[in-house]
Formats: structure tokens, C-alpha cells, sequence
């Protein structure tokens, strides 16, 4: 008998119950909540795991309760939220998407699970795999943006990152996809509203990158909030049990989202907490997050015959068995007695460097202001972000302290020592007192150039924090338009968890750059790109809307009967604005100018199973060292189902000296070239495919060949 069937023949059913408990040791962050404490529910085996507890002393502490002082001696299963960084913050994760590289996906979510282990965290809930086409919800900061090819790989490269070689590691942490699934799609861009897409969109968008962290072997799988065309996802059992378990054979831990079983009586699914704990764990949930609806409604529903106890038995065995593979059992106490606090410090920091001046998207360039030139000696810093260090860290900074991060304002001042910086707020970021921004222009007087920090507070984004208008709050436009009425060059910053709807700030200012939230390094890693230090490199992930009336919007359209067309009337447009976003999925300027030319596909027809080599010369026709970041899209002209005009299947990225010239290569399989059928089944039907290169989605910059599939 091992370890685990043993525990489960002596476990009573309040100490069973209690291993599918997580509760939350602090004050609540996520939902409704009181503080407590929770020390006697851990000596009488109630509680199997504790959310929002770190500190490798505190840790330690509480795993001595359970080990010691309980009556099995199961060891805590430790939870916290670690998005984007633990003690030091990196960009948010919709600014690491705009890196499109999977190594320094992986390296940030390595450097933050050995922050979290040395804290004695043993599991985070991320990474966050909702694919987003709607900047209203604010959530789409949390994730990889709108493209779900983007999506799955990094959905394989954080979840290889947290977990490591080996999950029973002292530096291993346990990873949860989350939200499982569509939750990106919720009704207007609301926060937990509900979800209502095809079964083929689901499929085709929104699983995908969930079963790429399967295959990556994440330990556990988080349900969303929010119910799919009425079945709420802590209780739907077709896609928990059937395509999830079944189908992909996830054999992990599933957890609750913040009180979500609980509120399956709010969503009309169950009549009290019996019936919801009943219907969450027969949907194959093992762990109720908070709510409390498992150790008050099992009991309950054992008695009235609504869920088995091999039902429950189950659910456990997964819980101890993830116990057992993080070595809890082995060595409770390992996770934060690995190294001291310090150790590699400064080697992430300058990976937080590194990865934020990577996530930077210079959007426009008007008047090619930039870099700054070195000779520049007086600047205006604007804004109510320019000294805002607080704010740079974003939202679910998890231990990250706002002293602890660099400020714009710092930054440009340690790169720039021998220029003088004036700095004024001139408002606040969404307040409505405009006294400040007299003074703010009368800085500006004696300025070579004004950088305008503008955006939103990190409150702004991440959860319940939805917006439906995607202009700048409170009184910023005033200050911008009073800043650019002075005819001096302008440069614009703006800090943000989603895109921002600003036709007339593009059409103002000299050059824009989205800094997002940059974590704890914003400041130099702004300072790098603005001075030239770093030539920028970041590419949109997702499509950047005009006005919030396209959204939602994305480039993976399908082409319809009456296609867009401008100029023509009945095409699929607006009476009042183009429907092409004002930046295209990809979109990113550089310091260098990059053309591409003799475009290739050898051979121009294959057979299945065969590949083909897409390749194309890249010429820096520039001065200046540069990075180049070309996408491949597909189009299957004729299919027994409408296709998408364009479908990502790949990226390259190519490194140029000024004048120099390079070839992109890619090995495109023809398995590549297979869709979900008419019956959802896939299927790799023989045609006519066009296969595009371009450095972004925009159509205009797009080169195009075309192949044959032949049967």
C-alpha cells in the first residue's frame, strides 16, 4: 500500500474534505472575505491549503501546524498570485507578449519561481492563457493578447519556467493555467459577465493554448468565473471531465477560482452550498477556493446522495498526489531554505531591464525625434506617471514594493546625468483638477523636447477593472493638447494595461511609445530606448483599435461575402471610420528600417506529411543596428469551412547591422495547413494555401506565395 491510498484509508471525511479546502490566510484581494485566523482549522485537518501566505519564516510556521501538530501530519499546499514577478516585477504579461520570445518567457517565470519558492510559495496561479480581442476587460493586461498560436507558446514556455526540470524541487513552482476557458470573451468587455461563443471558436481559439500547458505539464488547471452560453465553468463537466481530462488527459489538480462554487447559486446552477459543492465536484474540481462550500456542502450531499465518496476520494488522491510531486511529504520545509534572500538579485534585475526595453512598442515616429540626442541638455518631464514608481509595478505585483522601482523620472536622470529635467505632474491620472497645468506648460519654455507621461493607474487594469471608455481618464487630454499647443517636439509615454483609444494624440505628437506597465525596472528600461542605448524591438500582440466602438477587433478575420473594402458601401465597414485597427497586430517601429524582398516557397506543391521552406531576405536599410521580427500567416483559399484571412503560424526574429542584409528561413509543415472540419474533426484538405511574410498583420505590407497541397 503506498503513501497515498494508506492516508486515504485513515482519513476521516472532514479530514478528506479538508485536503479540497484552500483558504485565504490574508485579508481578501479577489472577492469578498474576512480576515482570520486559520491555525485551528489546520491542526484538526479542515484546511489543505492556504492562498496569500509567503515568507519563508511565516511559511514555516504554518507548515509546522499541519506537519506537527495534526493528527495525519499532511503537509500545507501553498498558493500565491505570481504573475509577472515575485519580489523583483517584470513587464506585465500583455507587455511580455509583445517580445514574441518563449526563452525569455521562460527565463522571467524560472526567476520568479525561485523568488516564490525562497518565500516558501509551492504553487502560483498562472500562467493566464485567456486569448483577448475586447481592451474594455481588464484582465486582457493579465494575458498573451489576441492570437491563440501566441498564446499556446506561452503557454508552453511559462509553465516549463515555473515548474522546472523537476516539480519536486526547492526552486519549483507548481503552475495553473488559468482561466479555463473563454474568459477572455465575456459580454462587452465586463468583467466576470457571461460567455457566449461557438463550439468552433471555442476550439479553434480559446482551448488551444490550454492544451499546450497540458502537454507542458502543468500541475493544475483553474475554471473561469464565468459561465459558457449558460453552464458556469466551475461546474461544466463537458469541458472539465470530458475534453480536459478525457480528451487530453490532464490527470492534474483542478482549482476553483476566488469563492466561485459559492457563487454558483449567484449564476441560478444551485439552489444552496450542497448542491454547488455537489456540482463542482462532479465537474471534476478537487480544491474550493475560499468559498467554504466543500466543507459545509459535502457532508450534506454525501447524505443526500449527490456525490459518492469514490467521488471524493478521488478529488483527494489528486491533492495528495500533487503534495507528493512537489516533495511536500519528503521535505515540507524545503521551499524557503533553499539560498538566502540577495542571491542573483542584480541578475534579474537586469533581465527585468532587458525584458522591459524588449516590451516597449514604439508606435509612431513622426518626426524622428528619436533616440535623443546625446548633446540634448534640458528636457520637460510631464505627466502624472513620469515619477510614479508605485504604478510601474502594475497590477499583481505580488511582493514587489513600490521603493523598490524605477521611476521614468530615475531613469532618465541616470542616463542622462548631464541633461537637466524638469519635472511636473500637471494633473492627476484621473482626477479633474486642472490648476496644475499652467505651471506644467510654463516648464516647458526652455525645453529642447517634452516627454509626456500619460496613461492609467495600475488600479485601472487587471481584475474587475473594466473600462468602457479607452481614452485617457480624468483631465490628461487637456494637458496634452495644452503641451502640444507650444509647437516643441513631443514625445508621448503611455502606461497602460490595454490599448488606448487616441486617434488625436497619434496625430499630435512626435512619437508615441506604449511602455505599458513595465515592473520594477520601467524607468532605465524607458531611458534605454529613449536614449538609444536600445533600438526598440517590441511588437504589438493584438490588434490596437481606433475607437472602442470596432472593438472587439483582431486580425484573424474571416473574409466574409462581401469582404472590407474602403470607399465601397456595402462592404463590411463603418459609415464613420475605417475598419482597419489604428496599429496592427504586429505592428512595432524601430530606430532601423528594415525591407523585405525575394520572398520563396520551395517546393511550391507538397503532399501531407511533407514540408515546405518559406523563406525571405531581410535588408537593414538603415544606419542604425537593428532587430527585425517577421511573422508567417497562411490563408487556405477554398476549404469545406471558411478560413481565416490570415492564421500566424510562425515568428522569426533576425539581427541586422546597419546596411547589412539577412535571410528569414521556416520549415512549414503541411500539418500546419489542417482546420477543425465541419464535424470539428481536423482535417488537411488539399487546395490552394497563400502563405504570407510581413512585419505585422497590416495586408499593405504583407509578401505572398502561393502553394498547392496535393492529395
Amino acid at each position: 500500500m503506498g503513501r497515498i491510498d494508506t492516508l486515504l484509508a485513515t482519513m476521516t471525511i472532514e479530514e478528506k474534505i479538508g485536503q479540497l479546502n484552500m483558504v485565504a490566510s490574508t485579508l481578501a484581494i479577489t472577492g469578498p472575505g474576512q480576515l482570520g485566523d486559520v491555525r485551528e482549522g489546520i491542526r484538526t485537518g479542515r484546511i489543505g491549503s492556504l492562498l496569500n501566505h509567503w515568507g519563508a519564516d511565516e511559511v514555516h510556521a504554518v507548515q509546522r501546524l499541519a506537519v506537527e501538530e495534526s493528527r495525519l501530519g499532511v503537509p500545507l499546499l501553498l498558493g500565491l498570485d505570481v504573475i509577472h514577478g515575485h519580489r523583483t516585477i517584470f513587464p506585465v504579461p500583455l507587455a511580455e507578449a509583445c517580445l514574441f520570445a518563449p526563452d525569455l518567457w521562460e527565463k522571467t517565470a524560472r526567476a520568479a519561481a525561485e523568488e516564490a519558492t525562497q518565500d516558501g510559495v509551492a504553487l502560483t496561479f498562472a500562467p493566464m492563457l485567456d486569448v483577448a480581442r475586447d481592451p474594455r476587460w481588464g484582465r486582457i493586461v493579465e494575458g498573451p493578447g489576441e492570437d491563440s498560436w501566441v498564446a499556446s507558446q506561452m503557454a508552453s514556455a511559462k509553465t516549463l519556467g515555473f515548474q522546472g526540470q523537476d516539480l519536486a524541487a526547492a526552486d519549483s513552482l507548481a503552475a495553473t493555467a488559468k482561466h479555463f476557458c473563454a474568459y477572455g470573451a465575456v459580454t462587452a468587455g465586463r468583467e466576470y459577465a457571461s460567455v457566449d461563443v461557438s463550439e468552433r471558436t471555442l476550439r479553434e481559439v480559446y482551448l488551444p493554448p490550454f492544451s499546450a500547458a497540458v502537454a507542458a505539464g502543468t500541475a493544475a488547471v483553474m475554471p473561469a468565473f464565468i459561465d459558457l452560453a449558460g453552464a458556469p465553468m466551475t461546474a461544466n463537466a463537458p469541458l472539465l471531465q470530458g475534453w480536459l481530462r478525457r480528451e487530453l488527459g490532464f490527470e492534474g489538480v483542478l482549482i476553483s477560482d476566488y469563492n466561485a462554487v459559492a457563487e454558483l447559486m449567484n449564476h441560478g446552477v444551485a439552489a444552496d452550498a450542497v448542491e454547488a459543492a455537489a456540482l463542482a465536484l462532479k465537474a471534476g474540481v478537487d480544491i474550493d477556493m475560499t468559498s467554504d462550500c466543500y466543507v459545509r456542502g459535502l457532508p450534506e450531499a454525501l447524505k443526500r446522495g449527490l456525490v459518492t465518496m469514490a467521488e471524493i476520494d478521488v478529488s483527494v488522491r489528486r491533492v495528495l498526489d500533487l503534495k507528493d510531486r512537489l516533495g511536500l511529504f519528503d521535505d515540507p520545509y524545503r521551499r524557503g531554505s533553499a539560498w538566502p534572500h540577495g542571491v542573483r538579485d542584480a541578475e534579474r534585475r537586469e533581465l527585468a531591464r532587458e525584458v522591459g526595453r524588449r516590451a516597449i512598442v514604439l508606435l509612431t515616429h513622426r518626426a524622428a525625434i528619436l533616440p535623443l540626442p546625446p548633446e540634448t541638455r534640458r528636457i520637460a518631464l510631464i505627466g502624472p506617471l513620469a515619477a510614479a514608481s508605485r504604478e510601474m509595478l502594475g497590477p499583481w505585483a505580488s511582493a514587489g514594493r513600490a521603493q523598490d522601482a524605477v521611476s521614468i523620472l530615475e531613469g532618465l536622470k541616470a542616463a542622462l546625468p548631464q541633461c537637466r529635467i524638469d519635472h511636473a505632474t500637471g494633473v492627476d491620472i484621473g482626477g479633474q483638477d486642472t490648476e496644475g497645468i499652467s505651471a506644467a506648460v510654463d516648464l516647458c519654455g526652455g525645453a529642447e523636447v517634452v516627454v509626456l507621461c500619460l496613461g492609467e493607474a495600475a488600479a485601472m487594469s487587471g481584475e474587475a477593472s473594466s473600462r468602457a471608455d479607452l481614452g485617457l481618464p480624468g483631465r490628461q487630454r487637456e494637458l496634452a493638447d495644452a503641451i502640444f499647443d507650444l509647437g516643441k517636439p513631443v514625445v508621448v509615454l503611455l502606461s497602460s494595461g490595454r490599448p488606448l483609444t487616441l486617434p488625436w494624440l497619434f496625430e499630435r505628437a512626435d512619437a508615441v511609445l506604449a511602455t505599458w506597465f513595465l515592473g520594477g525596472e520601467a524607468g532605465h528600461a524607458v531611458a534605454d530606448v529613449l536614449t538609444g542605448r536600445f533600438n526598440p524591438t517590441g511588437r504589438l500582440p493584438l490588434s490596437w483599435p481606433r475607437l472602442v466602438g470596432q472593438v472587439p477587433i483582431f486580425y484573424r478575420q474571416r473574409p466574409t461575402g462581401r469582404p472590407t473594402k474602403a470607399g465601397e458601401h456595402y462592404s463590411s465597414s463603418y459609415l464613420d471610420v475605417p475598419a482597419t485597427p489604428q496599429f496592427a497586430f504586429g505592428h512595432g517601429l524601430s530606430y532601423s528600417r528594415f525591407t523585405l524582398l525575394d520572398f520563396k516557397c520551395d517546393p511550391s506543391s507538397a503532399k501531407a506529411g511533407e514540408f515546405v521552406e518559406v523563406s525571405v531576405t531581410v535588408a537593414n536599410d538603415s544606419e542604425v543596428d537593428g532587430e527585425a521580427t517577421l511573422f508567417l500567416f497562411v490563408h487556405d483559399l477554398v476549404a469545406s469551412v471558411a478560413r481565416p484571412v490570415l492564421e500566424l503560424k510562425g515568428v522569426r526574429k533576425i539581427v541586422l547591422k546597419a546596411r547589412e542584409r539577412g535571410r528569414a528561413t521556416w520549415g512549414l509543415s503541411t500539418g500546419d495547413l489542417s482546420f477543425l472540419g465541419p464535424n470539428l474533426n481536423r482535417v488537411l484538405e488539399p487546395g490552394r494555401f497563400e502563405i504570407h511574410v510581413g512585419q505585422s498583420a497590416d495586408p499593405a505590407g504583407l509578401l505572398t506565395e502561393v502553394i498547392e497541397l496535393t492529395p
